[in-house]
């Protein structure tokens, strides 16, 4: 099974280009659906208007994906009038999709968690102070932890820090390739939107 994480920008663009974002995101997860390909939203970012993204995190997972990344990855131009600026004479709008391969480095794996146990504090009756029931967990490649002190068991409570640790390592993954991926497309806009992958044209 591959799978792949596909990062949505607008970049530098206006507000039209944070619809185009959005317009992508839709297109590209009902060609996932009709490819039968698995694909998860996994973060967004809203943009200034109602129905704009400035960008979008999406994983998806096939047997192969080959041709799904070669159809979307790349410039993707919008020719569509402003649904914004009525009289606007520019038509054409961009949006930069990229595929990316999960780092090895930072794929998520229990085996790098390491768990210690203190006594709680706060309310919650003698047991609280006679048992180490809190739970702190550390993902040692990034350094991230979390603590946990919510329940009597110490069962339970490394349970909810091992979900929570692994949901703040993969944010902060996504978050730095979105990074990596913005700063491309503002170095390299000019010479990408020359050569779209894609020319959609229909209303935004």
């Amino acid at each position: 099974m591959e799978t792949k994480i596909v990062l949505i920008t607008a970049g530098r663009g206006p507000v039209e280009c944070g619809r185009v974002v959005a317009r992508v995101l839709e297109l590209l997860l009902k060609d996932a659906k009709t490819k039968q390909i698995a694909a998860e939203v996994l973060d967004k970012t809203p943009g200034d208007l109602n129905g704009t993204l400035w960008s979008a995190i999406v994983k998806v997972r096939a047997n192969s994906l080959s041709a799904f990344v070669a159809c979307w990855s790349g410039t993707i131009q919008w020719t569509a009038q402003s649904p914004y600026r009525k009289y606007h004479k520019r038509k054409n709008w961009f949006a930069g999709v990229s595929f990316v391969d999960p780092a090895v480095s930072m794929q998520w794996q229990e085996r790098d968690v390491l768990f210690e146990t203190c006594r709680s504090s706060g309310p919650g009756g003698q047991n609280v102070n006679k048992v180490e029931t809190a739970v702190r967990g550390t993902h040692k490649p990034s350094g991230i932890q979390v603590m946990v002190m919510e329940t009597r068991s110490q069962l339970q409570n490394k349970k909810l820090c091992l979900e929570r640790l692994k949901t703040k390592v993969e944010a902060q993954y996504l978050n730095v390739l979105m990074a990596q991926q913005q700063h491309q497309w503002q170095e390299h806009n000019e010479l990408e939107r020359g050569n779209p992958v894609k020319v959609i044209t229909m209303a935004l």
